[in-house]
């Protein structure tokens, strides 16, 4: 009986063991309250995982402003609010890269970024891109309308690693794919706007620094999950940000996961 009794203590630790360790959940969300998706499904799904922690997808003023009740319109908000009112011992914090916005709009990425894809899509439509311009730019599109018609689907179904790969070769089209369009023709180059400082930025420049920006805002955001994870241990902690950022920001937690925590699926 020796052996029998040494394998159940040390799946008892093992059980043990799992039950202090922190849980991560990054539950992909639609800002915006539609038909399948708003408050009070979130809100559902919170009280379902029971979070000791949530995160929410702002900078520091961003939370502030949570905190104070300024700008309560999207999903996540409200249904984060409806949860704390019910488990006021809750924690809430920030996760996203500092003073997101204003760095962007300082260096020309806004609104470069969006007048660039709106270039390319009039360039599409007056058949002036090159056969293999326009091959990127309707894998673009297809797979944007692929992902919209998921999100009209319950959050199971963009909370999966089928969706994720499917964010991570949009995403990819946009901030790898179409830099090839905007890089290669000289409308991206002639084209400018003024950076808040006064100085001239042209739509191939603000792009660039745009397509960066993309990794550079998803790994910050996956590191201040981890610092938060670090700093709270043995708690389950709740990830709340739009699917697209889904897939990146759980690459990069795995990619920097020492042991501290585990991640987990909402529906799991």
């Amino acid at each position: 009986m020796k052996y029998p009794l040494t394998a159940f203590l040390i799946l008892l630790a093992n059980f043990c063991f799992s039950q202090n360790k922190t849980e991560i959940y990054v539950i992909g969300n639609i800002h915006d309250s539609v038909p399948n998706y708003h408050p009070k499904i979130l809100f559902e799904i919170l009280d379902k995982v029971k979070p000791d922690i949530i995160l929410h997808e702002v900078d520091s003023k961003g939370m502030e402003d949570y905190e104070n009740g300024i700008r309560i319109t999207e999903n996540e908000i409200k249904a984060s609010n409806s949860y704390l009112k019910k488990y006021p011992k809750t924690l809430r914090f920030s996760f996203d890269f500092e003073g997101r916005n204003q760095y962007r709009k300082d260096r020309g990425m806004v609104p470069t970024d969006n007048l660039s894809v709106k270039l390319i899509d009039s360039l599409y439509k007056a058949k002036k891109l090159a056969p293999s311009e326009v091959k990127i730019y309707e894998k673009f599109t297809n797979t944007t309308q692929e992902l919209m018609k998921i999100a009209e689907l319950s959050p199971e179904n963009f909370n999966n690693v089928t969706t994720d790969q499917i964010c991570e070769r949009r995403q990819n089209a946009q901030y790898v794919e179409l830099l090839k369009i905007t890089e290669a023709r000289p409308e991206f180059a002639k084209r400018f706007v003024v950076k808040p400082n006064g100085e001239k930025i042209s739509y191939r420049e603000g792009f660039k620094l745009m397509s960066g920006f993309w990794d550079l805002r998803n790994q910050t955001m996956a590191k201040n999950i981890y610092n938060v994870a670090k700093k709270h241990p043995n708690k389950k902690i709740v990830v709340l940000t739009g699917f697209l950022h889904r897939y990146y920001i759980l690459k990069e937690l795995k990619r920097i996961n020492n042991g501290q925590y585990v991640i987990k699926e909402f529906y799991d």
